[in-house]
């Protein structure tokens, strides 16, 4: 599964947090019944343009990743929820939305579960999603 969230008028205070958005990767996976296997990264980002500046962060997890962009000044968010495993995708973007306080909020959820793809023989690599 892939989950992609687009979240908007968020918490300025929330969204420039270094410790905040650190503090998230590194306890979000546990709570969705994933496993992390690295520590969180978090960088402060400064854009050409003065006003796009914000936060990119990432945690690995054994099912793939969990990644943040956010954009202070708008008040804008990108998380990106990355699982081969199942999850509660409803249950994550009500977690997002209550955690980041926001008052609009875009989704998509894309379908990436490994029981999902097949190896054709002499493929060389290249999957095909079974039907």
């Amino acid at each position: 599964m892939h989950l992609i969230i687009d979240g908007y008028s968020a918490n300025p205070d929330i969204l420039k947090s270094e410790e905040f958005i650190y503090r998230w990767l590194d306890q979000y996976p546990a709570e969705i019944g994933m496993t992390k296997i690295s520590s969180p990264c978090v960088v402060r980002y400064v854009a050409a343009k003065p006003e796009d500046w914000g936060l990119s962060g990432l945690v690995l997890i054994a099912e793939s990743h969990i990644s943040i962009h956010t954009f202070v000044e708008p008040g804008f968010v990108n998380i990106d929820v990355f699982s081969c495993k199942s999850f509660d995708a409803e249950q994550v973007i009500k977690d997002i939305s209550n955690r980041f306080e926001l008052t609009g909020i875009k989704t998509h959820l894309l379908g990436r579960a490994m029981e999902d793809v097949s190896y054709p023989a002499g493929a060389g690599g290249i999957a095909s999603m079974k039907q």
